[in-house]
């Protein structure tokens, strides 16, 4: 993916999902995570051009015209943004919002659509759905606007579902409750689920497998048990100790814990392994980038990877 005759923004991204599965993509702002995603939806800036190819089912989605990739939107594969009251038409009352996905994919009449919109509206655990239909999404707090996009993303039974941090902008409780709820739906229609998340322990209760971006690619991917208790990449290492040290029970009278540095700006990664600036384990090798290499389930591009440790859990 790059800029038209501009430099790369993400690079030899590849991966798959199982109907079923659940995949965590991990990594800080800026690593190319929510690119990705849009990517797939086809829904990328104008000035941006994605290349190679996004299977769905045996069709390529890049490969798409725009008329396609309307049809599929929604009815195979939706996405939950970050903002929900970005997302939502601040104009249109959010059940008429349900609705026209389910008129649009189900071809329902008005009537069974604004039928099926309340049902789901109460499957996304909206008290007084009928009432909520009725609304505007400015009169929704933060947490039933996201119940609102879960509700239109899943509403027409897509075969993948895109979550992009979906519960950055909620407080603790509210988050914990959502992501449950996300959990469960899935499960309940059995679709593959992508969630892009900066939570490692929401990544290690919900999904099955891990993916780390870093700098526009990929550099370690393999099951979120393996992933987030011994980690082979030191990027994912320190994201995971940085995640380990943060206060739980009591606040911290000390600083935070941060990665030293900073991500390269997009296009401007330097030569080499990317993480090298910020990497404790770099040596002569790392000036050459390496490759993402394979060994079973699990997949590492460093030279020097982290010897595999016992005994560490997530808490």
């Amino acid at each position: 993916m790059s800029v038209h005759g501009g430099p790369r923004l993400v690079s030899d991204v590849s991966f798959d999902i199982a109907r079923g599965e659940r995949v965590g993509l991990i990594g800080e702002s800026g690593s190319g995570k929510s690119l990705t995603a849009l990517a797939i939806m086809g829904l990328l800036a104008d000035e941006l051009v994605a290349t190679g190819h996004v299977y769905l089912g045996g069709e390529d989605l890049l490969a798409a015209s725009e008329r396609r990739r309307c049809q599929l939107r929604g009815s195979s594969v939706s996405m939950i943004f970050q903002e929900p009251m970005t997302a939502l038409n601040p104009t249109m009352k959010v059940g008429k919002q349900v609705s026209e996905a389910l008129r649009a994919h189900r071809k329902l009449n008005r009537r069974e659509a604004h039928d099926a919109a309340i049902e789901l509206l109460g499957r996304v655990e909206l008290a007084d759905p009928r009432r909520c239909s009725m609304m505007y999404p400015h009169e929704l707090s933060g947490g039933q606007r996201q119940r609102v996009m879960m509700a239109i993303a899943l509403a027409c039974g897509p075969d993948v579902v895109l979550a992009d941090e979906p519960t950055t902008a909620l407080d603790v409780t509210v988050q914990r409750r959502v992501l449950e709820l996300l959990d469960c739906l899935v499960a309940e229609q059995g679709c593959a689920l992508l969630l892009i998340t900066h939570d490692l322990a929401v990544a290690s209760e919900i999904c099955d497998r891990v993916l780390t971006m870093y700098a526009g690619r990929v550099v370690e991917a393999g099951p979120a048990e393996r992933m987030l208790s011994s980690p082979a990449h030191p990027y994912t290492c320190a994201l995971l100790e940085t995640s380990l040290a943060l206060p739980v029970d009591s606040p911290s009278d000390g600083p935070l814990p941060t990665i030293a540095g900073n991500v390269p700006p997009a296009g401007a990664f330097p030569s080499g392994c990317p993480f090298q600036e910020r990497c404790w384990r770099r040596v002569e090798d790392c000036k050459v980038d390496p490759p993402l290499q394979r060994d079973g389930d699990h997949a590492v591009a460093c030279w020097r990877p982290v010897p595999e440790r016992t005994g560490v859990t997530f808490g």
